[in-house]
């Protein structure tokens, strides 16, 4: 059996009440992390664009989205249904209208990133405001892969201060570009058969309607995840530089939130954003050389681009979602999870998350 751990239940503890999600596997949030679960892969030959070896690239594009949508028009179709699901527990109830602030983590700057993102996402998401929110205050966060839980972070902050009762989060990426895929592979970052240690391009949405614990027992919201820790380091040594990563960033990263762990807990399962590049596999070996002791077993984690490809800025809310998943349909490995992202720009972030589990009995 599992006993049950220490309940995270201050009154601030920063709370995922809401989550929708778009991807290569999943249209939404809970078909996202069943098909993650069973290890689906969503990786497809693209209709009509090809590698500089004169092969369709083998991609992670969303079923839904017209494989011809280009710029912000595709980050804008990416993200509406997710964003409609994250708030769908507003939407069921009777609120005086509440004004949501947002925070949406995109792509560091790079070839094919739209020059009017920022613009045209913001305009999309206000006029998504109705009779019970109103979203008039929209902030973008251009750091990649580290970016959404950095958002979470901020949003954390912000609650805190009483600034408003909800914040919506999320991150959307989409390498599905010429331009960008022209530069990951003029970069060796693309995974084809010559290059095995590259990665598979994809794209995906994923938001999170946050709150403080006693905001979500106000309005007796059922809590899906509880924040523990956010802490955000930088890698000096960064990737495609001549310098050689040894870890300490992501180190660092994960040392600020185990002081956060309570005593005799131990990490019981780790998500991270490993895309198949030797870079990243490095930095997280480095990192467990050095911390292993605060795993139930270091060897025990996650790396979801198998299923769903690289999908940059939305990795952090992504893997909220699993946690979600994990804890509704009662296969978490236990109660502290922990996440972590590693942008190209130098961020690391790491993120414990805790969920109840209840105590199993086995007949």
């Amino acid at each position: 059996m599992v006993a049950e751990s220490q309940n995270v239940s201050c009154a601030n503890a920063t709370c995922i009440v809401g989550i929708g999600a778009c991807t290569a596997v999943g249209l939404n949030a809970a078909s996202t992390a069943a098909a993650v679960r069973v290890g689906i892969s969503g990786f497809e030959e693209h209709p009509f664009m090809i590698n500089q070896q004169g092969e369709p690239y083998l991609l992670a594009t969303v079923p839904s989205v017209d494989p011809a949508l280009t710029g912000s028009d595709r980050y804008i179709a990416l993200s509406t249904s997710a964003i409609q699901e994250a708030l769908e527990p507003l939407q069921k109830m009777a609120l005086k209208k509440q004004g949501i602030k947002v925070v949406v983590a995109l792509p560091e700057v790079r070839p094919g990133l739209p020059e009017n993102l920022s613009e045209k996402i913001a305009n999309h998401i206000m006029a998504q405001s109705n009779q019970q929110y109103i979203m008039n205050d929209v902030r973008m966060a251009f750091n990649g892969h580290a970016a959404g839980l950095m958002a979470l972070e901020s949003a954390h902050k912000h609650l805190s201060n009483g600034e408003s009762e909800f914040y919506l989060i999320g991150g959307i990426e989409s390498y599905i570009d010429p331009d960008t895929l022209d530069w990951v592979e003029d970069n060796e970052q693309l995974h084809v058969p010559s290059n095995a240690w590259g990665f598979m391009p994809g794209e995906a949405a994923c938001f999170c309607l946050v709150c403080l614990a006693d905001t979500a027992n106000k309005y007796k919201l059922p809590v899906k995840v509880k924040r523990v820790a956010i802490s955000t380091a930088h890698e000096k040594n960064k990737i495609k530089t001549q310098t050689v990563c040894i870890g300490e960033g992501l180190t660092q990263a994960v040392k600020g939130v185990l002081s956060k762990l309570p005593k005799n807990a131990k990490i019981d399962y780790t998500i991270c954003d490993q895309n198949g590049e030797a870079y990243r596999a490095d930095e997280f070996g480095f990192m467990l050389s050095r911390l292993s002791k605060y795993f139930t077993d270091p060897s025990d984690y996650m790396a979801p681009a198998d299923c769903w490809g690289d999908v940059g800025a939305a990795s952090g809310p992504l893997f909220i979602n699993l946690i979600a998943a994990a804890y509704e349909k009662r296969y978490a490995k236990g109660p502290y999870t922990l996440l972590w992202t590693s942008s190209e720009s130098g961020e690391r972030t790491a993120a414990l998350f805790w969920t109840h589990i209840e105590e199993r009995k086995i007949n």
